[in-house]
């Protein structure tokens, strides 16, 4: 008499070994960015060193002083402080470039008309660089943080816009034929077809938005504002202070960065969902 074959509770060997694959992969990813990181630290300590050589000056700009001052440009020069009025600074322009940037790309890729009207006049914008309009903002809002959230939202809102009317132009028709057929609202489309529809590129655009107003936001702070890292990057260099400066570079990347990765995971985690 044949023996059944007995059904184990652990999970299938293809299973673990895919798993297994995909943390090595993972690893692997993590590793290789490590080493990137690695040599660009080592490129920038050796061309330090080759000028301090000429230079004693130019010691101050390597990364070992930029690290040893990093406990006094946390507590005396209020490092998290500013770091925080940035961040709000972005939140509160990327909001802005939402709001206009959504509808006004929504309207853009579902009335034909109104794109054919508008895509110059947007085009032409798009390619006049934010710090261009610096002047004119000081001028008409003042110093302080109303003619930076003017520059941030200038800066994001273009690629919001694109890529919402790409989104929109590309819905599957059959899915607005079918909310049509059934009779759906006007808001039971919205909501059910086009937000959906839309979704994974308005998030992209804000990712790509997000990235704009990082480099524009250290300029940008150079308006007249008494906080942020664009603020600080001047008070060091009026101080003279080269190694903090060079400490607030490191940190305007690293906050960069953690930016960027938190788009890419709120794309990974809903944007390609409504891909799927």
């Amino acid at each position: 008499m044949s023996s059944l074959p007995v059904r184990s509770g652990n999970a299938p060997e293809g299973a673990t070994q895919g798993n297994g694959g995909r943390a090595r992969r993972r690893l692997a990813r993590v590793s290789l960015g490590m080493l990137g990181l690695a040599a660009i630290l080592a490129l920038w300590w050796l061309g330090v060193a080759m000028l301090a050589g000429r230079n004693a000056l130019a010691a101050q700009f390597g990364p070992l002083a930029a690290l040893q001052t990093f406990p006094s440009l946390v507590v005396d020069d209020r490092l998290f402080a500013h770091a925080g009025a940035s961040l709000r600074r972005i939140g509160v322009g990327l909001a802005c470039a939402m709001a206009i940037g959504v509808p006004l790309g929504f309207l853009i890729g579902r009335v034909k008309t109104l794109e054919t009207a508008l895509s110059p006049a947007l085009q032409f914008l798009r390619m006049i660089s934010p710090l261009s309009w610096m002047p004119i903002a000081v001028m008409s809002l003042g110093v302080g943080d109303p003619p930076v959230y003017f520059l941030l939202a200038f800066a994001a809102v273009w690629p919001i816009v694109m890529s919402t009317a790409s989104g929109v132009q590309h819905i599957d028709a059959r899915w607005i034929q079918l909310g049509e057929s059934l009779a759906a609202t006007r808001a039971e489309m919205l909501w059910h077809i086009y937000v959906p529809g839309v979704a994974a590129h308005v998030l992209t655009g804000v990712r790509l938005a997000i990235g704009v107003l990082w480099i524009v936001l250290v300029p940008a702070e150079m308006l007249g504002v008494s906080s942020g890292l664009g603020y600080l990057i001047l008070d060091t260099r009026d101080r003279l202070a080269y190694s903090e400066l060079m400490a607030v570079v490191l940190v305007i990347g690293a906050l960069g960065f953690l930016l960027d990765y938190a788009a890419r995971q709120l794309y990974r985690r809903f944007g390609a969902q409504r891909e799927a």
